[in-house]
């Protein structure tokens, strides 16, 4: 640890107390703002978790319709099939403060010509695979997007509390330790100043005293010369 030269004054040992005392205060701020973003954290993991397995089942399902839907269908029909949408969408993209972390929340907006199904093609030249395929992705796509959501969450928090642990660790293991030894550094310079005064007036007490007897001394000898 680098050494500060202070002047040691009681001034200066209250500044550093007032700084240490300021210190000790943030310290505890921010170790409850770490324990309550691991807090959320762990929340936003453990819903995302189960949201991907969900997902990813899901998923599981349509890849395998979508597969199969290839195998018996021509591909150019699956693929003059799928090349005209029904619906659109737009995606909303706002924020919410989450201990003082900006995190996404997203709005998805869909909008469907005509009746509000999902599919964009007519049935005869189709297969039922398909048609099962596009109803699951269709029931997932909410859940896509909330998985998007909480990992871009998770990832802000994660760095919120990377950033907070440095600082609660700048804190307590060099801030804090640094204050106290320059305040037992100045404490210690004034206690030895204060006993080198009081060695200093026992000096001239002593000098005054010894003075005192020599004159006391020599007036006894002038008042009898015998």
């Amino acid at each position: 640890m680098a050494e500060i030269r202070v002047n040691p004054t009681r001034m200066e040992m209250k500044s550093y107390q007032k700084r240490y005392q300021t210190a000790r205060r943030g310290h505890k701020l921010l170790k409850d703002k770490r324990d309550e973003l691991m807090r959320q954290f762990l929340d936003v993991v453990r819903e995302d978790k189960a949201l991907r397995e969900r997902v990813e089942s899901a998923l599981q399902e349509v890849y395998g319709g979508f597969t199969v839907a290839g195998a018996v269908s021509n591909p150019k029909m699956l693929q003059e099939a799928l090349i005209y949408p029904k619906k659109e969408g737009s995606l909303e993209v706002d924020s919410r403060n989450l201990m003082s972390v900006n995190v996404p929340v997203f709005h998805l907006h869909i909008h469907a010509e005509g009746n509000s199904d999902h599919y964009n093609y007519g049935m005869a030249f189709t297969s039922g695979e398909l048609d099962s395929a596009l109803r699951a992705l269709n029931g997932i796509l909410e859940d896509l997007l909330r998985m998007a959501e909480l990992e871009k969450t998770a990832q802000l928090l994660a760095e919120e509390i990377e950033r907070t642990r440095r600082r609660v660790n700048a804190l307590e293991y060099i801030l804090m330790p640094q204050y106290l030894q320059i305040i037992r550094s100045i404490r210690m310079k004034l206690d030895e100043n204060d006993r080198g005064n009081t060695t200093r007036l026992m000096k001239v007490k002593d000098m005054m005293l010894q003075a005192q007897l020599e004159q006391n001394a020599k007036a006894d000898e002038e008042e009898d010369p015998a």
